[in-house]
């Protein structure tokens, strides 16, 4: 979509140079916590070892077997010393979920079954180097068993869970369908905030959850006042620390700066802007969000559009629109500004308030941050593949819409699609319907 010479916003771009491009907020967010994870060497390599501990827990049907197993069997030993509580919901079976970049929030769930499942991976580990078909998987898991028997992974599978926690929610909002913008705009405040209070008060904290971790699973816990010793680094000359600068500044504070960061620079201010005041065109509940400041505030990103002049006669425009379509039943049950313009079309009202209905078409052209636009594009690349690269727009339009609107065709029963297609016109042939 972001392609410099063939992509949507370069085509978009070319129509009308004044278009404002604004990428998938959910994606974004997904690529705040992929930009960290290339940046930083250490969370790097820690999620390249979680791709890996997957491929091999999981490689087989055995493997997820005896995974399951062992986490019944201490299950059971625990609700038998009441370390576990039962009940409705609760103690129910995990596997380890494969992370992936362009699938939202799957990396908190993996980080969240791994802490969970993590005496049972070790117990599957231990099984597949002692028991291993040939000795390429058996050095493979006795390497991952080294791995995340160590202090720095532990602290890094901690430390990244609780960061992506701290953005799940904002990830949950910005999937669904129906998008909230104000509540999810205020959402990334509230990551911001919660992540400078992390950095701020909460180390004490999670280095005494840790050490409840490497206590319970039989890890060796660091002296944070001695001195760091590198891996690979043994023969090199490097400069001296001791446990606590290397976790608590060079992992703990550079990593929630950098998350920061990206959260800053992937929400700037004039995406964000575009989208709150656009959602003050939402007819919902008699448009309870209209705010004509923040209305004309967004008229002013397109001066091409809309000269001084034109912005006095927008503002009348709107204080008149207002009155005249919260008195109008028609107006009443719509539920996006997709069914805004509509209605204003239908009614006529497009061309009592021209200025209005501009807006509105500009405003359009700004959903592209929902997941939902995001799931149709990407839809149409599975629909118009290599086999049907001729299919026309209607014929493509035609498909998308039953195949992104799943939740509601699939109520629709095969009786009824061949009535309909029986009643378009006469054919040779009527067609059986099976009772």
């Amino acid at each position: 979509m972001r392609g410099e010479f063939s992509g949507l916003k370069t085509l978009i771009l070319k129509r009308n140079p004044n278009a404002y491009y604004v990428h998938c907020f959910a994606h974004q967010l997904q690529l705040t916590i992929v930009a960290v994870a290339k940046k930083h060497i250490i969370v790097g390599s820690f999620f390249n070892t979680i791709s890996r501990l997957c491929n091999v827990v999981g490689g087989s049907c055995k493997r997820r077997d005896m995974l399951r197993e062992s986490q019944r069997e201490k299950i059971i030993e625990g609700i038998a010393s009441d370390e576990i509580k039962t009940g409705r919901g609760l103690n129910q079976e995990m596997g380890m979920k494969r992370p992936g970049d362009t699938r939202w929030s799957s990396h908190y769930g993996t980080l969240i079954n791994l802490i969970h499942l993590f005496t049972s991976i070790v117990d599957v580990l231990e099984y597949v180097g002692a028991n291993g078909s040939d000795d390429s998987q058996k050095s493979e898991a006795m390497d991952l068993l080294d791995v995340i028997s160590r202090f720095e992974f532990v602290f890094v599978l901690h430390l990244m869970k609780k960061i992506l926690g701290i953005t799940h929610d904002l990830s949950q909002v910005l999937q669904r369908k129906e998008q909230d913008i104000v509540n999810a705009m205020k959402l990334v405040n509230v990551a911001k905030t919660r992540l400078q209070a992390m950095r701020e008060k909460e180390w004490e904290m999670m280095l005494a959850d840790i050490s409840k971790f490497c206590s319970r699973n039989e890890i060796e816990m660091l002296d944070m006042d001695g001195e760091y010793a590198p891996r690979g680094r043994g023969r090199r000359r490097v400069e001296k620390m001791t446990n606590l600068h290397h976790y608590r500044v060079e992992l703990f504070y550079t990593v929630i700066d950098m998350q920061a960061l990206e959260l800053n620079q992937r929400f700037d201010e004039v995406n964000t802007e575009l989208i709150l005041c656009m959602s003050c065109l939402d007819p919902r509940d008699s448009f309870s969000g209209f705010d004509i400041e923040k209305l004309l505030r967004l008229a002013k990103f397109y001066p091409s559009e809309f000269s001084e002049v034109a912005l006095y006669e927008l503002e009348s425009q709107l204080e008149n629109f207002i009155v005249d379509v919260r008195m109008d039943e028609k107006f009443l049950g719509l539920s996006g500004i997709g069914d805004l313009a509509e209605k204003m079309v239908s009614t006529r009202k497009h061309d009592i308030f021209p200025l209005v209905y501009l807006l509105v078409k500009l405003s359009l052209t700004l959903p592209v941050a929902t997941a939902t636009v995001e799931r149709a594009f990407s839809a149409m690349k599975i629909i118009k593949s290599v086999l049907r690269n001729r299919m026309g727009d209607n014929l493509l339009n035609d498909c998308l819409v039953p195949y992104i609107e799943k939740d509601v065709f699939v109520n629709v029963t095969n009786e009824a699609i061949m009535q309909r297609f029986q009643s378009m016109k006469n054919r040779r042939e009527m067609l059986l319907v099976e009772k």
